[in-house]
């Protein structure tokens, strides 16, 4: 048995959710809405960070989101992974 055997669906569920909040937490912090930061990281409405914020019928960031995102909120990536 491996670590990996471990991870459950509610460990990865809870991981989306943390990292919704805190891109919600460092988001608000810069004063931007969530249009903005999704315009900010190529998309033309705010579906895709208004659904994953909130981890929206199971839909949640995935890395290149998470990159452009800490790019444009001039943040480290692992802050999005860190406990509130």
């Amino acid at each position: 048995m491996n670590d990996c055997d471990d991870l459950t669906d509610d460990f990865t569920k809870e991981l989306y959710v943390k990292i919704g909040k805190n891109v919600k937490r460092h988001r608000e912090s810069k004063g931007l809405t969530q249009l903005q930061l999704s315009q900010a990281i190529g998309h033309k409405s705010v579906t895709i960070v208004s659904r994953a914020e909130i981890c929206y019928k199971g839909q949640h960031f995935n890395i290149e989101h998470l990159a452009k995102i800490a790019h444009v909120l001039e943040v480290d990536l692992c802050v999005f992974f860190q406990e509130l």
